[in-house]
């Protein structure tokens, strides 16, 4: 079983790779938007994940430890 500083330690790297990820997907869809003059007809899969990340950023998730699950539910939605 791995401490929190190892956890934090191992895991640093790719969690800040996927978030840098997530960021660029959303710059390319707003620079998609300002090329088209408007957006996607159906938003759901984009407004799926700013939940997404806000539900991440909630430093007390219900019930603990569960934000995997909470997240699983949600993109179940589509």
């Amino acid at each position: 079983m791995l401490t929190s500083r190892q956890v934090l330690d191992a895991y640093y790297l790719e969690a800040r790779r996927d978030l840098l990820e997530i960021a660029a997907l959303f710059d390319r869809y707003d620079a998609a938007v300002a090329r088209d003059g408007e957006a996607a007809a159906d938003e759901s899969k984009l407004v799926l994940l700013r939940r997404a990340l806000t539900r991440l950023a909630d430093p007390d998730p219900a019930p603990a430890g569960d934000r995997t699950s909470a997240l699983l539910d949600l993109f179940a939605e589509i």
